[in-house]
């Protein structure tokens, strides 16, 4: 039996029916958008929204319950940009790097905790935002236009001539650098976030529930690690930029 007689064997019985990357698509003009990414998106600024106005709608002067939980949060990420940014700098900077960790963190458990698969959509599936390839390149270059907005409002256009130190011959190397550090970042992201979704997935498949649930456990932690690492290497570089190429900065 040659090639092409199998393939249509195959489309015969339905046994090549499943895709693989199928979107669910929403026009806007002239432009396509995936609308499933959106749709858990508006979920995940709902959860955090909701979370923000739970917690000060009622402000205690001695925190307590919910508020004091989300004064914990909030001082964690102060020391998060505290450490990576410096003392000086670092209080502008909350904000940007808080919304990174927060967005990842809530959109990486929800993935992990919500049987999004199950509610059925005309075409594909829901999912994290952040296993869509679309998502996490959209956080690197946030993050890179934050890195180049910090050097230059620091150093002015004198932030290029870093780019010739300690010699002429590094300014490529430097450039390269400065555009390719925050892309890895979206691409080990996604990759990481990616492979845990389809390995529980997989194993839901194929073995009971209770076998596939200590990788859920640890996807949940794996999930916090990843939102972590990006927010702690996205403030790093912002401080990096302010100090200068190659430095490393202290407080």
């Amino acid at each position: 039996m040659d090639f092409a007689n199998t393939l249509n064997l195959f489309h015969q019985f339905n046994l090549a029916a499943i895709e693989v990357g199928e979107h669910f698509y929403w026009e806007i003009g002239k432009y396509k958008v995936h609308g499933q990414v959106f749709m858990v998106s508006w979920f995940v600024i709902g959860v955090l929204l909701i979370a923000s106005i739970a917690a000060t709608r009622n402000i205690q002067r001695i925190p307590s319950g919910f508020q004091n939980f989300m004064e914990y949060v909030l001082d964690f990420l102060r020391g998060l940009a505290k450490d990576q940014i410096g003392e000086k700098e670092y209080r502008p900077w909350v904000p940007f790097i808080g919304t990174l960790f927060l967005f990842i963190f809530v959109s990486n458990w929800s993935g992990a905790l919500i049987p999004w698969k199950l509610i059925e959509i005309p075409e594909g599936e829901l999912s994290a935002p952040t296993v869509d390839i679309n998502t996490t390149v959209a956080f690197a270059l946030l993050t890179s236009l934050a890195y180049f907005y910090a050097g230059i409002s620091k150093k002015g256009l004198g932030y290029f001539a870093d780019y010739a130190q300690p010699s002429p011959i590094m300014v490529p190397f430097r450039a390269i650098e400065d555009f390719t550090r925050p892309l890895s970042l979206s691409f080990r992201l996604f990759g990481n976030i990616l492979a845990d979704e389809l390995a529980v997935g997989v194993l839901v498949l194929l073995v009971p529930l209770i076998i596939p649930l200590p990788l859920m456990i640890l996807g949940l932690f794996t999930s916090a690690i990843q939102a972590l690492i990006f927010a702690t290497l996205a403030a790093s570089y912002i401080g990096e930029a302010m100090e200068g190429h190659g430095e490393e900065h202290h407080e």
